[in-house]
């Protein structure tokens, strides 16, 4: 009965919070659920493209798309190439949350992986 149990909460686990076997989030589980990521470092990948440098404040985005839909991705690394698949890990944060809502998602990059492929 109690492994049961185990393999229940072990299926309802892996339905709330679905990854990839490779361990890539995509886009659409970080938008559905912000709060489930909140503080937590994930692993994206996607076609790099509308690249922002505003150097005065020194601030540099990019969006990152997948299949599943896109996410602006801040960086202090230079842009990526755009047009490109790349990999990235970041790190996800929530300026606040209020009444379940979440407030001010933020995606920053940690750390780009060798570039998988051009389009």
């Amino acid at each position: 009965m109690k492994k049961s149990l185990m393999f229940m909460c072990l299926g309802m686990l892996w339905m709330i919070h679905p990854v990839q076997a490779d361990g890539i989030v995509s886009v659409q589980q970080i938008q559905t659920a912000p709060v489930n990521y909140d503080g937590k470092e994930v692993k994206l990948r996607g076609i790099a493209k509308n690249a922002t440098r505003l150097p005065m404040v020194d601030l540099k985005s990019y969006v990152l798309a997948d299949s599943s839909g896109e996410i602006t991705v801040l960086t202090e690394s230079d842009l990526p190439r755009m047009n490109e698949e790349i990999t990235i890990r970041a790190k996800v944060k929530i300026l606040a949350i209020v009444k379940g809502e979440a407030m001010g998602l933020t995606v920053t990059e940690l750390e780009r992986y060798e570039q998988q492929q051009e389009l």
